[in-house]
């Protein structure tokens, strides 16, 4: 069985005009004619009754800069309520943002990008006419484009697949419910029906998520803070629209039946969510961006954890499950993890990368234009990758990783578009819980309409 080598790192890769995402509520725009100092490229990358997240990509034509701030105006009353890489402001329809410390510098033809997420009333027509620095950009300003031709499929490798429950197929998907291993060993219910205390500071945060007690603890507004804030059991954390984590990240140790849903975390210095000898965990509908370390790390000895409906992107090394070659002993048995409806959303590598986990399974993922790998597995463990819609991935799903040993993987059902065949092999034990997998091809319009925080 072939190993794998290590990628090399594409750390917050952006690409120069923003490709249209199936599925997308928005319209499109034609370019503006401008003086060709900048390009920028505006996508509506999910929508709903009343809100919507966009991406921007900003492109420099002009001489280098050191620091910008790129200027627009909406047409129909929306709001930005959050946005990531760059400080944002309004005054009525006028939207400045304000680049940070770190992405400040753009050299000639070089690029970055940002984001946001807004509110909107009935309609939600894209900006038609950007500046930057006072310089009015040229550029594509995209949304869904109608009547676009499905791509045809290229049927993945067809390994003897393990016995596995034989899932009904339901177009849709359930973007609300538990599923997966979370469901298993008495189950995931967080902080249940408790009592809500709601946090905006990190004081409040960190106290509130101590302890035994169950109780759920809504997080509202911007929380700034640095390192890793402990989790206790029997804990739900979620946040309110828009609800962010700048800087530091959550550490579910030594914990049980932890729910964490809606937050959005960026600019994390360690991870942004990191289970560590703890069961029954649940991550669902989470965006995550431009972190540091791991983004959704399970490792020493965790066990019954789902990964659901999340969204990551601009980020490098995003799941990993298993940290070490060395920790078999305590990790064999353990480290059972159901990934599903999450996008990735150009990130780089591990979506996820297991070590000894078995069954791993990996279900109606969107993987988009990953310039690593999608999925490897490693050290004995067992992985099935299964009904997930790969875009644009050269490297899908393999066996071993750097210096880690193969593992076995199965891959059945993926759809695969301007892709890699991916490397299969060996067999997984069977998944012990009932699920319904909507149909591969519908995949991306399901997930990038569904994922990340609300």
């Amino acid at each position: 069985m072939p190993v794998r080598r290590h990628h090399a790192a594409l750390l917050g890769a952006v690409t120069a005009v923003a490709a249209a995402a199936a599925g997308l509520v928005g319209v499109t725009s034609s370019a503006a004619n401008a003086a060709s100092g900048c390009r920028v490229d505006y996508k509506v990358a999910s929508q709903w009754e009343g809100g919507f997240v966009a991406d921007i990509a900003i492109t420099n034509l002009g001489d280098p800069l050191s620091n910008w701030t790129l200027g627009w105006s909406f047409g129909a009353g929306q709001t930005v309520s959050s946005g990531w890489g760059a400080t944002f402001a309004q005054s009525g329809a006028g939207v400045t943002a304000t680049n940070l410390s770190y992405n400040g510098s753009i050299g000639t033809g070089g690029s970055t990008s940002i984001g946001f997420q807004g509110t909107s009333g009935s309609s939600n027509p894209v900006p038609t006419a950007f500046t930057l620095n006072g310089v009015p950009c040229t550029g594509g300003v995209t949304g869904s484009p109608s009547g676009q031709p499905s791509p045809s499929r290229t049927p993945s490798p067809s390994p003897s697949p393990s016995p596995s429950p034989s899932p009904s197929q339901t177009p849709g998907g359930n973007a609300t419910g538990l599923v997966g291993w979370a469901t298993q060993n008495g189950g995931t219910t967080g902080g249940g029906n408790a009592g809500t205390v709601t946090v905006s500071s990190a004081s409040a945060l960190t106290s509130a998520i101590q302890g035994t007690t169950a109780s759920v603890v809504r997080v509202s507004g911007t929380i700034s803070c640095s390192g890793m804030l402990r989790v206790g059991s029997n804990k739900t954390i979620v946040g309110a629209s828009g609800a962010t984590i700048v800087g530091c990240g959550l550490n579910v140790s030594e914990a049980r039946n932890v729910i964490i849903r809606n937050l959005i975390f960026r600019d994390w210095n360690d991870d942004a969510i990191n289970v560590q000898y703890s069961t029954n965990v649940w991550i669902d509908h989470n965006t995550l961006s431009h972190g540091y370390d791991g983004a959704i790390d399970v490792k020493r000895a965790s066990d019954f954890v789902t990964v659901s409906w999340n969204r990551l992107f601009n980020h490098d090394k995003t799941m990993l499950l298993g940290h070490s070659d060395d920790n078999g002993a305590e990790d064999r048995g353990h480290l059972r993890v159901t990934y599903h409806h999450n996008w990735f959303d150009g990130t780089t590598q591990r979506h996820p990368r297991v070590r000894f986990g078995n069954p791993v399974h990996v279900f109606n993922n969107y993987y988009n234009r990953n310039s690593g790998y999608g999925v490897a597995s490693t050290e004995g463990a067992g992985v099935l990758v299964e009904g997930n819609y790969f875009e644009n991935v050269q490297d899908p799903y393999h066996r071993g990783e750097g210096s880690s040993a193969p593992g076995n993987l199965v891959a059945r059902n993926n759809y695969l578009v301007g892709s890699g065949s991916g490397d299969a092999g060996g067999s997984v034990a069977s998944i012990p819980y009932s699920y319904s997998l909507d149909t591969p091809s519908s995949v991306k319009s399901v997930v990038t309409a569904g994922a990340g925080a609300r």
